[in-house]
């Protein structure tokens, strides 16, 4: 993991490492955040319900309320995902209008991923990881070692999930 502050490596690799091991045994992630406090030291698992744009909205509200009440200093979200092969990237917006997800576009455009995305105090760090078939089973599949890569301008609902702590200014214009 490229760039991550050591004690948020230490506070994500047993996850990932769970999500792996899941992944590894046959079985399909369910999209979650992790809101952890490193003063208490308590980290809160929150399954996601990700169906469509009202339940991912909801879902960032949850979250949201969740971090302000844990006083949270990183919000980790993982889930699979797609993402476009290289060849296909820069039409992007030409699938999305014609598909409407990546979901729906043909099955050779696209490739498995697990995102990850951990929200900071000091910006956001994100790793897209292939998900890979696991030696000769058509169930059991894998991912490597994510590398992320450091963002301090992002976009999106899960924008700003971080409560603001005395002392600082307001939303750092940042998410997952």
């Amino acid at each position: 993991m490229s760039q991550l502050p050591e004690r948020y490596r230490a506070a994500v690799a047993p996850l990932i490492d769970k999500a792996r091991e899941l992944l590894e045994q046959g079985e399909e992630l369910v999209p979650m955040a992790f809101v952890g406090n490193f003063t208490t030291g308590a980290t809160i698992p929150k399954a996601l319900v990700m169906r469509s744009p009202a339940d991912k909205d909801a879902a960032a509200r949850t979250v949201k309320m969740l971090a302000e009440q844990l006083d949270a200093d990183f919000v980790f979200v993982l889930m699979e995902a797609y993402s476009l092969r290289a060849d296909k990237v820069a039409r992007y917006e030409e699938i999305l209008e014609e598909y409407g997800s990546l979901a729906d576009c043909p099955a050779s455009w696209r490739i498995d991923v697990v995102s990850l995305s951990l929200e900071t105090r000091h910006g956001v760090w994100v790793a897209q990881v292939p998900v890979k078939p696991k030696g000769i089973s058509k169930k059991k599949r894998t991912i490597g070692a994510p590398e992320f890569r450091h963002y301090t301008e992002v976009q999106g609902r899960f924008t700003d999930l971080l409560p603001v702590k005395e002392g600082e200014g307001g939303p750092s214009g940042t998410l997952h």
